[in-house]
């Protein structure tokens, strides 16, 4: 799949005033500062369509983008840390998980984690999180560039050993670069698979 065409749609707190779900939709979201808005903007061929910034929790709304008019891409604020009030990431985390359980054109969820670092509690309790709730995930690790090929496998290795106290047959995963750019085929590919799963 080639991304010739993105276009933002809307922003909200709100699921019930997101799009219409008479499209496939996938969503991307990952602890604060993992390069999610890098990632997307790589996807998309457009380095202004998501925010960046060197501070975390740049993203604060459910972020509908319509690719190719034929599917949306959704950009979700980030779980953990972020300089915002304990009140807001309460707010939040409401958001998040009303928007995830809810959305009857999810095909799946991008859970980005730092490739850099060794396993974190958080990104595992978000994950085995939407295991309980049955929603598809896919794993993708983040800023690959950053770090050496040895670590990164260690860290790797380390985060399958985890999961697999929980899970029994290990989500898709993906290994990208926002600089490179790496893993982009691989993602826009898996997307073209399962788009033809969903129904309306």
């Amino acid at each position: 799949m080639e991304v010739k065409d993105a276009v933002f749609v809307m922003s909200n707190q709100d699921y019930n005033k997101c799009p219409a779900p008479n499209i496939p939709e996938v969503a991307f979201i990952g602890r604060s500062n993992v390069g999610k808005s890098s990632l997307i903007n790589m996807i998309c061929n457009n380095k202004k369509l998501a925010k960046t910034s060197s501070a975390p929790g740049k993203t604060q709304l459910i972020n509908h983008f319509n690719i190719n008019n034929n599917w949306y891409l959704v950009d979700l604020p980030g779980y953990g840390y972020a300089k915002v009030s304990k009140k807001m990431r309460a707010v939040f985390e409401k958001m998040i998980h009303e928007y995830l359980q809810n959305r009857p054109n999810l095909l799946t969820t991008f859970v980005l984690i730092d490739s850099r670092i060794p396993p974190q509690k958080l990104d595992l309790e978000f994950i085995n999180l939407l295991g309980e709730w049955g929603i598809p995930l896919s794993i993708v690790y983040t800023k690959t560039d950053k770090v050496k090929t040895v670590e990164l496998q260690k860290n790797w290795a380390a985060f399958k050993k985890e999961l697999k106290n929980n899970w029994d047959e290990m989500p898709p995963f993906f290994f990208t670069s926002s600089a490179k750019p790496k893993g982009k085929d691989d993602l826009l590919n898996y997307i073209d698979e399962i788009i033809p799963l969903f129904e309306y």
